[in-house]
């Protein structure tokens, strides 16, 4: 029977680098999310509308809309990222729930597993949005007046609050990992459990209940992202 382990398991190695369940998970991902792009590029440039190049498009509009509620005119530039965001965590979420991820072993080790129910995972995209948010936000104000957010020395009170926003930043690390990771991980060890102790069909409302939680963590992730930009690259902060 398998186990629940917070910690992903190491499947293989090569050349002294660990491949983990969750790692081979993600790599499979991204190389589906590479297919689809270029799948979805070539129906573009070619003119093929078929029924994949509107289910696509449709996709995208909708999620353009909500970036463009926080950032406006400027979702054109951040769009690429804050999508990529969205699709990325999406899929890794929903792939977790396919058949066999989780119950396909190999000795006593489960050969994939859901890359966002691995910590590790959730914490470089956390570095990754907080990073970048501050790479911008220099881009967009110049280094001089954005660092002037986090150190003031004009008097006391900007000093102490300069301090307060660099804790707030190393926070939002933390929250963007924990939220995502706390809440797929608890999706997966429901559904372990739900399997174990009841008929399949019966696990099925928590499965949907799943997908659902797979598509608003993505979303969560990828707005807030999109409001930290936009107060980065703002200049009354």
């Amino acid at each position: 029977m398998t186990e629940i382990s917070i910690k992903a398991e190491e499947i293989a190695e090569i050349s002294g680098f660990k491949i983990t369940n969750s790692f081979l998970s993600a790599l499979i991902v991204i190389l589906l999310f590479f297919f689809l792009s270029l799948k979805y590029f070539s129906d573009c440039r070619h003119g093929k509308k078929g029924s994949f190049f509107y289910l696509v498009n449709f996709i995208l509009k909708n999620i353009y809309k909500l970036f463009y509620s926080v950032l406006g005119d400027k979702t054109d530039y951040f769009f690429p990222l804050l999508c990529s965001f969205f699709l990325f965590i999406l899929f890794q979420n929903w792939f977790g729930l396919l058949p066999g991820v989780g119950s396909i072993l190999i000795g006593h080790v489960p050969l994939l597993r859901g890359a966002n129910a691995d910590l590790n995972t959730t914490l470089s995209l956390g570095l990754i949005s907080v990073g970048l948010t501050q790479v911008f936000g220099i881009k967009f104000l110049g280094f001089k007046n954005y660092i002037s957010k986090f150190i003031n020395l004009a008097n006391p009170i900007s000093f102490f609050t300069g301090i307060l926003e660099i804790v707030s930043e190393f926070s939002k690390i933390i929250s963007f990992s924990f939220r995502l990771f706390g809440n797929i991980f608890a999706g997966e060890v429901l559904l372990f459990i739900m399997a174990f102790l009841v008929p399949i069909l019966a696990s099925f409302p928590f499965l949907l209940l799943e997908v659902f939680v797979g598509f608003i963590q993505a979303l969560v992730f990828s707005m807030l992202t999109a409001v930290f930009l936009n107060l980065a690259i703002s200049k009354g902060h």
